[in-house]
């Protein structure tokens, strides 16, 4: 993450500001992948800039494994960051609040305030820890589309989203045509690879290893698997940094000037993942985490055509801006270029970008000059079609 760590007392001028969260319950039935059904769920959003006249200035941003609804601004004067994609979104800005009704929602099955392991099951009155379902990308497209409705919104101009975001883009070109005019798929792959299947088997293993995830249960003993969570950050971490960034950022430099010959911290990088791994303990849900991977893993839209991802991309309507970065070891740039070929083989309107950066996966939230000059441009266009 790009975020300042610096503590705000005046929220600078490109920010869209302080900005408060916003809940809404759907009391119908969410039929899901699965099999099974949400009898009703609730989700936490964020919105940023004012909707037009005629609706047709709303974005939606789809959020990765580990974000939420908090996309940009501050909730408080006194926040040490803003939100998780401040450097795209706000006055000015690629995504500018001036021009565009900017939505984000948080996911389905996250533990941000919409419905998920840590809310209450409204059949039982109980916590749904393990119980809560098994979520997939379509799942969340769905509960998102019904978002809309109540926004008022039938078409997004955009939707857009990096990683586990990019990939819900792509899920709302095939599943929902007709209800977006663009759509932004940065650092995404149409399918996960088998080894970031095995990362993610790791970091699960991880989690329901610890002694204190009683199979999901941890909140009726008032404890949280912290040892196993932090873990599965660790690995995870070291995923979304390139080689080339880690060696920038950390070297072989030492903690304390020289080596201890034991198993405690000796290097800086090992401090790094620490910090990292017990920070994100204290933000996150570990049921959660199980569910966003497992929805990961599952990801994959050629399967229901014939293992054929142009067959799929078959009804969408959007037109595309797909972008990857170089160093992007996780979804690299030919996993984009998956995705664009089948846009091509389909004739589909695609624009690719392939940005030079060594930032790792990491990249999509980042203010790279290119990057951001790319996404502006783009943007401007969409601006220009719904007259912004």
């Amino acid at each position: 993450m790009t975020n300042s760590d610096t503590p705000n007392k005046v929220l600078p001028n490109d920010s869209v500001g302080l900005v408060q969260a916003k809940s809404t319950q759907f009391d119908r039935e969410l039929a899901l992948d699965c099999g099974r059904n949400l009898p009703s769920f609730h989700l936490t959003y964020e919105t940023y800039g004012k909707l037009n006249h005629d609706h047709s200035n709303a974005i939606l941003i789809c959020h990765a494994l580990s974000g939420d609804h908090h996309a940009a601004g501050y909730h408080s004067i006194e926040d040490r960051k803003p939100g998780w994609w401040e450097s795209a979104i706000g006055p000015g800005k690629p995504i500018d609040s001036n021009k565009f009704y900017i939505v984000c929602p948080n996911n389905l099955g996250s533990c941000k305030g919409s419905s998920g392991p840590n809310t209450i099951n409204p059949e039982s009155g109980k916590i749904y820890g393990p119980d809560f379902p098994i979520i997939t990308v379509s799942d969340w497209v769905r509960s998102q589309a019904h978002l809309a409705n109540y926004l008022g919104i039938d078409q997004w101009a955009a939707v857009i989203g990096g990683s586990l975001g990019g990939m819900q883009v792509l899920q709302w070109a095939i599943d929902q045509p007709d209800r977006l005019r663009h759509a932004i798929i940065i650092a995404a792959a149409p399918k996960l690879s088998t080894q970031n299947i095995a990362f993610n088997e790791v970091a699960r293993q991880a989690i329901m290893s610890d002694p204190e995830f009683h199979n999901g249960r941890y909140y009726d003993h008032n404890v949280v698997p912290r040892r196993g969570l932090m873990l599965a950050r660790m690995l995870g971490h070291i995923t979304y940094l390139s080689d080339d960034a880690m060696r920038a950022k950390f070297g072989r430099e030492l903690r304390e000037g020289k080596l201890n010959f034991g198993f405690d911290v000796d290097f800086q990088i090992e401090s790094y993942l620490r910090y990292q791994g017990k920070s994100f303990v204290d933000r996150f849900d570990a049921n959660t985490y199980l569910l966003m991977t497992k929805a990961l893993d599952y990801y994959d839209p050629a399967s229901e055509h014939n293992n054929d991802l142009a067959q799929a991309m078959r009804s969408a309507k959007a037109k595309f801006l797909v972008i990857s970065f170089t160093s992007d070891w996780r979804f690299s740039p030919a996993r984009s270029e998956e995705i664009v070929h089948a846009l091509l083989d389909e004739k589909k309107d695609v624009t690719y970008a392939e940005v030079e950066a060594n930032h790792g996966h990491d990249a999509f939230l980042m203010p790279i000059p290119t990057y951001t000059e790319i996404l502006t441009a783009y943007m401007q266009r969409v601006a220009n079609e719904v007259k912004a």
